[in-house]
Parts: C-alpha cells; structure tokens; sequence
C-alpha cells in the first residue's frame, strides 16, 4: 500500500498507463519487485514501470531519476534503469511515477558475485565513467557524500543496536575502522556524479559476474568513497585490489581509508535490517544479512 492507501495491482498500472501513455497500456503487466521505496512491474520485455509505495520521499528521487539518468546513462558500462515516461500524479494514483527499461540480472543478495576478478574490472569500469565532475544544480542527496564524521551518532548507535543483538562478533574492530576514516583527510576534488546506495540488492549478477545496476534514487555529487565502498561490500574476498588498481584515478589513501568507513557503516546497517526480516519485522531483508557480515569480516580481517 502507499501512503494515499491505494493498492497497487497490475490492473491499476494498466489504468494509469491508458490514461496518460495510451501507447503502452496493451503490454503485458506483471509484479517484478517490490523493493524499499518502490514497486517494479514489468511492463512487456523491455519496460518496466516504477511506483512509489512506502516513503514520501520517494516521489522526488523517481523525478531526479527521471531528469538525470538519461544524460548519465549513455557513458556508463554497464545496463542501468532509463526513464523513458513520466506519470504525473492524478485521481487513480496520487503520486508521480515513471517507466523505465528493464534491466535483466538477479539481484546480488539472492545470486552473489563469484566471479570476483572480471566483476572487480566491471565495477572499476562502471565507477571510473559514473564519477565524472558533476554541474552545479546536481541534487543532493540524504547526507552521503559528504563529512563521513557527520554519520557518527548514527553509527554508534547502530553499532551498539547490533553489539545488543549479538550480531557483531567484534564490536572494537569495527569501531576502529570507524574511527579511522572519520579521522583521514576530507575529499578535496571536484564533486563527482555518485550512485550513493551501492549495495547487494542494487546490483544485478547473471552467471556470478555483473549484469547492471539499478535504483539510483540516491543520485547525488560528492566524495566517491562512497561508491568505492563497493569493494568491501559487493565484492568476494580478495577482488578488492583488483577494483583499487582497475579503477581511475587510483585512489590515494584517504579515500580508501573513508570508503572503508562508508563500507562498514552499509555493513552494520544491512545487518541490523536482515535481522529484522528475520525476526519478521517490516521492512526487514533477510538476504542482506550473509553479505553484510561477510564485508564486516573483510573489513575488520587483522
């Protein structure tokens, strides 16, 4: 359900679509996903239409994709979600909403990379085209990207929510990692294009490599150790110096010690909504919590 409480079925995406692009409401519709912000219904081969169902804020991040995506997605490597419509709000749904292509793949938390070298080379490709300087009017965009040191309060408090649950074997060297980023030197180049949500359920994998990325709803400029994160993440074990010397420019120390603290903050956070989804609670993903525990121990390995 949406806030407005107006259920989403494939008959009110067939309805929407009629009243406002008549030219695709005879395709085929069916559910594809339901994801954190939006639902995802196929909409033939080789659409999809995305809706908002559970954040308010997720009306203006499907408007930043819809005005951006198109120009970054001609540069990028790798298949992304293109907006190609734009539904406005109207009586039969009161929120905007938009179509975009299909990206085919199976998201990483339910068929994880395997084939670490050649998804270690497709990332650092991926991320080298996306982090180009952004314009002036790029959006921001819920912190990220930013001071690492400005996420601290939440950080100790989802380190200290997960210690309780006994869901972090070593509660110092996570802290230490921590603290060890927040202490490198800030980012001091341009603002570059960012993903900002690069994590297992926004990557897509066919046959253990990479396939495409999806939900750019984070959209923003900023400092890349955001995105570099990714290494510790999205990555088997030992792939995360083959994306460090695959990705341009190499990155220089601080921003490596900053991306592993970007990296064990996503860790502790899709540890703690896992156990959610396996204590039943909404909103709760069970398969984030194998990947996010394996990055964890990557990151704090003596």
């Amino acid at each position: 359900m949406t806030h407005a409480q107006v259920e989403i079925t494939a008959e009110l995406v067939r309805d929407l679509l009629r009243a406002q692009h008549p030219d695709l409401a005879d395709l085929p519709v069916r559910l594809g996903a339901r994801g954190w912000d939006n639902q995802l219904w196929r909409l033939g081969d080789d659409l999809a239409v995305r809706l908002p169902w559970a954040t308010e804020s997720a009306d203006e991040l499907l408007r930043k994709e819809h005005a951006w995506l198109p120009v970054l997605a001609s540069h990028l490597p790798l298949p992304i979600p293109v907006p190609q419509r734009l539904g406005e709000p109207s009586a039969l749904f009161p929120r905007p909403w938009i179509v975009t292509t299909w990206v085919p793949g199976i998201p990483a938390d339910r068929a994880p990379v395997t084939r670490g070298e050649e998804a270690a080379v497709a990332l650092a490709a991926f991320l080298t085209a996306l982090h180009r300087p952004a314009p002036e009017r790029a959006p921001a965009g819920r912190g990220r990207g930013g001071p690492l040191v400005d996420h601290s309060e939440g950080f100790v408090r989802q380190l200290a929510s997960a210690t309780e649950l006994g869901l972090v074997p070593d509660p110092d060297a996570v802290r230490a990692v921590w603290e060890d980023a927040v202490a490198a030197p800030g980012w001091d180049g341009p603002q570059v294009w960012l993903h900002g949500d690069l994590h297992v359920a926004n990557v897509l994998t066919e046959g253990g490599a990479l396939c495409g990325v999806v939900d750019f709803g984070d959209l923003l400029a900023g400092d890349p150790a955001v995105d570099l994160a990714a290494a510790w993440t999205l990555l088997p074990d030992g792939a995360a110096d083959r994306f460090h010397a695959a990705y341009q420019p190499t990155p220089d120390t601080a921003t490596l010690r900053r991306a592993r603290g970007w990296a064990v903050g996503r860790a502790l956070a899709c540890i703690l909504i896992a156990d959610a989804g396996v204590r039943g609670r909404p909103g709760g993903k069970p398969t984030w919590g194998p990947p996010a525990q394996a990055a964890l121990r990557r990151l704090t390995a003596r």
